[in-house]
C-alpha cells in the first residue's frame, strides 16, 4: 500500500491516486512487489531536524528514505520529501514543480529497491533510472 501525506503541507493540489498507481508502476517495473510505502511532503525546517535527529546531517536535503523492510522483493519504507526544497531546485534546474516533484519521489523509491549514490557511478546510475521512472509517468502527471 502506498500513502501520501502531508505534514504542515498541503497535498490537496496533487492528484494523490494517480501518483500512487505511478509509483506502483515504478516497483513493478523493477520486478518488486509493493509493500509499505509511506511518503510525507514537509517543510525545510522539519526534514532538517529529521536530517540532524536520524542522520547526524547538519544541512537542507529535498528527500530522505527510510527502508523499513530486509525484503529483495518487497518494497517497504518511508520517504520525506521537502517541498520547499522541490520549489528551489525546480528554479535551480529549471524544470517545473511537478517535474521535479516526480523526480524526487523517484528517487526516493529507487533508493529503496536498492540504488545508490554515493559514487560519481552510481549516481550517474541513479539519474538515468530516474529518467526511465519519469518515462512511466501517466499523462495525467506529466503537467
Amino acid at each position: 500500500m502506498i500513502q501520501i501525506q502531508g505534514h504542515n503541507v498541503s497535498v490537496i493540489e496533487f492528484n494523490l491516486e494517480a501518483l500512487k498507481a505511478w509509483i506502483d508502476s515504478i516497483i513493478t517495473f523493477y520486478k518488486k512487489k509493493t509493500g509499505q510505502v509511506f511518503f510525507l511532503f514537509c517543510s525545510d525546517d522539519y526534514l532538517l531536524e529529521i536530517n540532524k535527529t536520524y542522520l547526524e546531517h547538519d544541512y537542507y536535503t529535498d528527500v530522505i528514505t527510510f527502508p523499513t523492510t530486509e525484503s529483495d522483493t518487497i518494497i517497504s519504507g518511508e520517504i520525506y520529501i521537502s517541498l520547499d526544497r522541490i520549489k528551489d531546485n525546480a528554479i535551480q534546474f529549471q524544470r517545473s514543480f511537478h517535474d521535479e516533484l516526480h523526480c524526487v519521489m523517484a528517487h526516493g523509491v529507487l533508493h529503496l529497491i536498492g540504488f545508490k549514490d554515493k559514487t560519481p557511478a552510481e549516481e550517474l546510475q541513479m539519474r538515468n533510472e530516474e529518467e526511465k521512472c519519469l518515462f512511466l509517468r501517466p499523462s495525467v502527471l506529466k503537467i
